[in-house]
């Protein structure tokens, strides 16, 4: 099946005791068991849940993956992800990395002994480098980043990691399996926050897990019901209801996006625009073979720096000011004051996260009031 098709239908029977189309919501802690340890393969929804089931069957049929494991949010599906590395393991990260995700690495899991080194991983040479200094427990990387959406080469990674030994994790949230199935291009683990594109409608906190191979599915698996960190079935089923619009919706972004992109590109106020679907992006032959669509994130730096950025955000009359992104609304993000406040302001320089720096989620609006939008808020800057 091709993928409008298998999000819609893949792993999604019909219900087979009342043949709802729909997978029921089933809003139970328990479950009866006929005897001690018999039962219909669920006992406590923190274990299993049968709508959980639809949608983590349903992940891993988006991804091409063995299994799927839903979660509480993105996060919480990293910190599960992180138990398996016990003290002394050291991961190799792409530098350009989502602010939580960095915070979660530096100030929490660091006390425990995981070290982290970051490098620019648009340059392979650099986790050749980076793994060849010592051994090497896992790689991560973003592809596009937050929010610079730098493209990584995610078969050239696999390939250097996995002859170290190292699994590939790839954060595939920007692109969305609609765009890009890191899995069939050598990544071992795909995580998600499935907040984003896959809820698609700013309604859900969740995260998920699509995993490569059975018996790392069998551990992660584990660990899952040992952390804890479920979703509840009201936000799968969520989910689930997401999936089935995400290659439409992916589309609709995506028009969105190059519309406002292509009014950046043309405006004197936009020092530098960040979009892979535009042949001025540095990876932009990277992005079309891997990728089968460039997402909806467009960021920008405008000239004039926090100031400006500021008034810009004023302005704006269809764009919303808000964290997070991929739903059918558009919003707007400042990331040095809000999703990369964490780090520090030093190194969020460094990487290229300055005070002018702006990260548009273009929703599925008319791309028409999206781009006068963003031209007549530039003009009044």
């Amino acid at each position: 099946m091709r993928f409008d098709t298998r999000a819609i239908h893949g792993a999604q029977p019909a219900d087979p005791l009342t043949g709802a189309v729909n997978v029921p919501i089933y809003l139970s802690s328990t479950f009866r068991q006929s005897a001690p340890n018999r039962n219909r393969g669920y006992v406590y929804s923190r274990s299993a849940n049968p709508t959980r089931h639809m949608l983590e069957d349903a992940l891993a049929s988006v991804e091409g993956g063995r299994a799927g494991l839903a979660f509480s949010s993105g996060l919480g599906a990293l910190t599960t992800l992180l138990e398996a590395f016990p003290t002394g393991s050291r991961i190799v990260s792409v530098d350009d990395l989502y602010g939580g995700t960095w915070r979660l690495f530096e100030h929490h899991r660091r006390q425990f002994g995981i070290r982290v080194e970051y490098v620019d991983m648009t340059r392979t040479e650099n986790v050749a480098a980076a793994v060849a200094r010592a051994r090497t427990d896992l790689v991560y990387l973003e592809t596009p980043t937050n929010p610079l959406l730098r493209i990584v080469d995610i078969r050239a990674v696999a390939r250097i990691a996995h002859r170290a030994g190292a699994p590939v994790v790839v954060d595939n949230t920007f692109a969305s399996p609609a765009n890009q199935r890191p899995i069939e291009l050598g990544a071992d683990v795909v995580l998600h926050s499935t907040t984003k594109y896959l809820g698609g409608h700013s309604d859900i906190i969740g995260g998920a897990l699509v995993l490569k191979d059975a018996t790392q599915a069998e551990r992660y698996a584990w660990l899952q019901n040992a952390v804890g960190a479920v979703p509840s079935p009201f936000d799968c089923f969520l989910v689930l209801r997401g999936l089935h619009t995400l290659g439409a919706r992916m589309r609709a972004h995506e028009a969105s996006a190059r519309a406002v992109a292509e009014v950046l590109e043309s405006h004197r106020k936009a020092r530098a625009v960040y979009y892979p679907g535009r042949p001025s992006h540095a990876q932009h032959r990277l992005a079309r073979r891997q990728m089968d669509g460039f997402g909806g994130i467009v960021t920008f730096d405008i000239a004039g720096g926090r100031s400006a950025a500021l008034r810009f955000l004023r302005e704006l009359r269809v764009f919303t000011l808000a964290e997070s992104l991929g739903g059918v609304e558009s919003l707007v993000d400042h990331p040095a004051s809000m999703t990369h406040a964490s780090v520090p302001k030093k190194e969020r320089e460094a990487h290229g996260v300055t005070d002018g720096l702006l990260r548009l989620s273009c929703g599925i609006e008319d791309p028409a009031d999206l781009a006068d939008d963003v031209r007549a808020a530039l003009g009044r800057v």
